[in-house]
């Protein structure tokens, strides 16, 4: 077993070049995918411009959502990582306000922002789109952010909502968003292609990885965002890291992470981290996207071992008599069970505004997943976080 990556090894690491040459200046660049003008080669590093935005960022980057760990983000940037992906949501605003701690003393112009406004299952109104992000910036202690995201969009008409347009538009005619985005964990092809229609988002960032069925369509889908000019980023990579509940048995998230760049129409990817190894791995995919054959069996993409990723393919919705938002409670589940994140998975069930038990009033579930997941039983497991006060899961 490798060492986890410490202060000490972490030197170590960069001082001999085993990751590339982490700190090393601008070198010569040189074609680092299928497509010589997506990507180049520099200090070891393989970056790819996010669209027209014209921020050329490394493949790997740093999702900060369960981070509790300053040290971790430190790492990741003395590391070479450059965009730095967080939300007023996550960890009740104390991911940000670790952020703007960190931040403070370094150079505005050695990093990118991204946050994000979630409306959640209500529509907001402009002024309160715009109140949310003033805390989210009061909190980074930043006059702005390089993106700001209308999060967890899931179809065609919350992306093109006017009131969210108009809110990211006063923002950046204010200066206080670079360039505006959309972020989607559901119906994603949708969701891609309303912001190409939009005309006006600069950045998608997409659920994506190697256990989605509706991929085809989700290629073909970036394939128009990335041809149109917007940057697309690829999340939820690891695809809930782990195959069981009971975690004994690990998706090797390592070739999940390389399976997402050989698409080079994602131009970077923001896994989230929580421990010094899962970022050693991160900074080594950073320097080298080939997949082995070893990788490729890893990944058992001939399976039907379902895991705990719910690919959202929606084919659910409707199905429940009492319209329960079933998507939500499987990603809520991953959470818990997959990043091992009660407190994140609280925080999703809280924003799903249920009342008693979810399935109180069902004898048996009549939903049928199209993964085989006992979606009953699911939702039965999760639903009893509910009763668990929040303040103990913080």
């Amino acid at each position: 077993m490798q060492k986890s990556l410490d202060r000490r090894n972490f030197l170590k690491l960069t001082a001999t070049g085993a990751a590339g040459g982490l700190f090393a200046g601008a070198g010569a660049a040189r074609a680092a995918s299928m497509n010589p003008d997506a990507a180049e080669k520099t200090g070891g590093i393989i970056y790819r411009t996010l669209g027209r935005t014209g921020l050329k960022v490394p493949v790997v980057n740093l999702g900060v959502m369960r981070v509790d760990n300053p040290r971790i983000v430190t790492l990741a940037l003395d590391g070479g990582m450059k965009l730095l992906d967080t939300a007023n949501s996550y960890q009740n605003g104390r991911n940000e306000t670790m952020l703007g701690e960190l931040l403070r003393d370094r150079p505005r112009d050695s990093f990118y922002l991204a946050t994000k406004v979630n409306p959640r299952r209500e529509i907001l109104t402009v002024d309160q789109f715009i109140g949310m992000f003033e805390i989210s910036l009061e909190r980074l202690k930043m006059d702005y952010v390089d993106i700001l995201y209308l999060h967890s969009a899931s179809s065609r008409e919350g992306t093109l909502h006017e009131n969210y347009l108009e809110a990211l538009t006063r923002l950046r005619d204010q200066g206080k968003i670079r360039f505006a985005g959309v972020t989607t964990h559901s119906n994603e092809s949708e969701v891609i292609r309303a912001a190409v229609e939009s005309n006006f988002y600069d950045v998608v960032c997409t659920s994506y990885n190697f256990r989605m069925e509706q991929l085809t369509d989700l290629k073909k889908a970036i394939a128009e965002a990335a041809g149109a000019g917007l940057g697309v980023i690829a999340m939820k990579t690891m695809a809930g890291a782990y195959w069981d509940k009971e975690r004994q048995d690990p998706i090797n998230t390592k070739a999940a992470l390389k399976y997402a760049l050989q698409n080079e129409n994602i131009h970077t990817s923001i896994p989230g981290v929580t421990a010094f190894q899962e970022l050693e791995d991160n900074f080594k995919v950073n320097t080298d996207i080939s997949l082995t054959d070893d990788e490729m069996r890893d990944l058992r993409m001939d399976t039907t071992q379902g895991g705990l990723f719910c690919t959202g393919c929606e084919e659910c919705i409707g199905q429940c008599p009492h319209n329960l938002a079933i998507p939500d409670f499987m990603r809520t589940y991953m959470y818990a069970y997959g990043y091992k994140d009660l407190a994140l998975a609280r925080s999703t069930m809280d924003s799903l505004d249920l009342c008693g038990d979810a399935c109180e009033s069902c004898d048996a579930c009549r939903v049928t997943c199209t993964q085989g997941f006992n979606v009953g039983q699911k939702i039965k497991d999760i639903d009893r976080l509910r009763h668990v006060p929040s303040d103990f899961l913080a």
